[in-house]
């Protein structure tokens, strides 16, 4: 994430910069998955921040994200090294 994504543009708050797995609404009303993409999730505004660009990449300018969660893999990832 930027540096301009390290806080919350709404409340100023840190963001929870991580891997997230998501769905998306397209514009035509199906869904798309997509799995551990980077982004920021503000949890008290409940908003997911995404670099423009991957954004454009994913092709998903006129889509609205309807669920976020952390990726397995980091939590996984975090397990593993707490574990050594």
């Amino acid at each position: 994430m930027s540096r301009a994504r390290e806080r919350c543009p709404e409340c100023g708050r840190p963001l929870l910069n991580s891997r997230f797995d998501t769905a998306f609404r397209l514009a035509d009303r199906t869904e798309r998955l997509c799995f551990g993409i980077p982004g920021g999730l503000c949890g008290p505004c409940h908003q997911l921040y995404l670099e423009p660009e991957l954004i454009a990449i994913l092709d998903l300018e006129r889509a609205r994200c309807t669920f976020a969660i952390e990726s397995d893999l980091v939590l996984q990832q975090r397990a593993w090294s707490s574990a050594d």
